[in-house]
């Protein structure tokens, strides 16, 4: 490991042992992450003796599906199932898929992330085989969207009538409900509302599942910070791997241009 990589595991085991941190978090959906990331991801997390969640790119993304069990994740989740049908393609993709040995360490789940979806909940909890998911994620700032409500009304009261709702109906399904999307130090009145309800069990940033909703303000506050910090040194982990291959090349391009024009003088001299 190099010192960026040594300085996230060291931070993420501060965030298991102090914040309650259960899982990092990637997504095939709306980071486009690619496997040399999810890899290195995957590493870190294992260094921290933390679990990997993977958001898969729909309910019936096959290849995203294998990839994530080829990386060996602790949990997966399908966006976007906004329907009963969506849900069952989902379910059905994971008796084909996924042997029941494997399903036995993984929690597999859903999102839900918009009006469409809120509005279908029930029938969607309805489908048979639903009890084969174990968690319950809702995204709050494609639900949002979907509301037509700004991002600065996140943290709203509209936006918390529907989590409530939402996670009021999930649990009674004996689902783990966990809220992400938008997850600040602006959010945690709104975190704190729902965890008094008994209704939320974890949240998530970006990259970090926290377990700890019903923790003071001031855990909650420097959890959510420290997760920022996290994927910050993510994220220039990132661009210190890519700008060496963006680089890696560059000798050899300068020579190959170098030949090509002293071949071009010496046609020049020959034709001359």
């Amino acid at each position: 490991m190099n010192k960026l990589e040594c300085s996230l595991v060291q931070l993420l085991k501060q965030m298991k042992k102090d914040y309650s941190v259960v899982m990092l978090k990637a997504e095939f959906e709306t980071e486009a992450s690619r496997m040399n990331e999810l890899m290195r991801l995957k590493e870190i997390a294992q260094e921290s003796d933390v679990g990997l969640v993977i958001k898969i790119g729909g309910p019936e993304a096959l290849s995203n599906l294998y990839e994530a069990m080829h990386l060996g994740v602790s949990g997966i989740v399908a966006p976007m199932v906004e329907t009963p049908y969506a849900a069952r393609k989902f379910l059905q993709a994971l008796d084909k898929h996924i042997t029941p040995e494997e399903k036995e360490s993984i929690e597999f789940g859903i999102n839900v992330e918009t009006k469409t979806a809120h509005q279908n909940l029930d029938a969607i909890y309805a489908e048979k085989g639903i009890n084969k998911l174990k968690n319950i994620v809702l995204g709050r700032v494609d639900m949002s969207g979907s509301l037509d409500l700004g991002r600065d009304k996140i943290n709203g009261e509209e936006m918390y009538a529907v989590c409530e709702d939402i996670f009021t109906k999930s649990k009674a399904k004996g689902f783990r409900c966990c809220m992400g999307g938008g997850i600040s130090t602006d959010s945690i009145d709104f975190i704190q509302r729902l965890a008094k309800k008994g209704i939320l069990d974890r949240y998530e940033t970006r990259k970090v599942v926290f377990e700890n909703p019903k923790s003071d303000r001031l855990e909650l506050h420097d959890g959510i910070l420290k997760a920022v910090e996290f994927e910050l040194l993510w994220l220039q982990l990132k661009k210190e791997y890519y700008g060496r291959i963006f680089k890696e090349d560059d000798v050899r391009i300068e020579m190959l241009q170098k030949r090509l024009r002293n071949e071009v003088t010496n046609i020049d001299k020959l034709c001359g």
